[in-house]
C-alpha cells in the first residue's frame, strides 16, 4: 500500500477549500482516506498563518511511515522544514513537438519560394503611361 499526502477537495464551486490528508494511492481524490492532518485555504492572503494549516507531528509521522507529499503538499512541508522541497525543472517542456516543428519547416520553405518567384519576375511597370 503506497500512501500520499496529498491533498482532497471540499468546498463549493468557485469556493476551494482543501484538507491535508494520509491516503492510499489508489483512492479517489476525495474519496476515503486515513487521517486528516491539516487544512489548505486558497482563498485566504499568502503571508496569513491561517492559509496553511499542518499538524506538523503527525506529517513527521507518517514521513517516517513513508508516505510521500505531493508536489503542492510538499512545497508546504518545505516551508515548514519538513522536507527538502526544490522547483521542479523541465527545459524540454518550451520545446515544440514534431508537429509544430515541420509546420515552421513548411513554412519557411513557403517564403523561401515565394521570395525567389517573386526575384526571378520580371518588374512591373510602377505608374502607366499619361495620355
Amino acid at each position: 500500500m503506497s500512501l500520499k499526502i496529498r491533498l482532497a477537495r471540499g468546498g463549493s464551486k468557485h469556493r476551494p477549500y482543501y484538507n491535508v490528508v494520509i491516503a492510499d494511492s489508489r483512492f479517489a481524490r476525495d474519496g476515503r482516506f486515513i487521517e486528516k492532518i491539516g487544512s489548505y485555504n486558497p482563498l485566504i492572503a499568502k503571508g496569513d498563518e491561517k492559509r496553511v494549516q499542518i499538524d506538523l507531528e503527525k506529517a513527521k509521522e507518517w514521513l517516517k511511515k513513508g508516505a510521500t507529499p505531493t508536489d503542492r503538499v510538499a512545497r508546504f512541508l518545505g516551508a515548514a522544514g519538513l522536507v527538502k522541497w526544490e522547483h521542479g525543472n523541465n527545459p524540454k517542456r518550451a520545446i515544440p513537438g514534431e508537429k509544430a516543428t515541420a509546420r515552421v519547416t513548411e513554412r519557411e520553405e513557403a517564403r523561401k519560394a515565394a521570395a525567389a518567384e517573386a526575384k526571378n519576375a520580371p518588374a512591373e511597370e510602377a505608374a502607366p503611361a499619361a495620355e
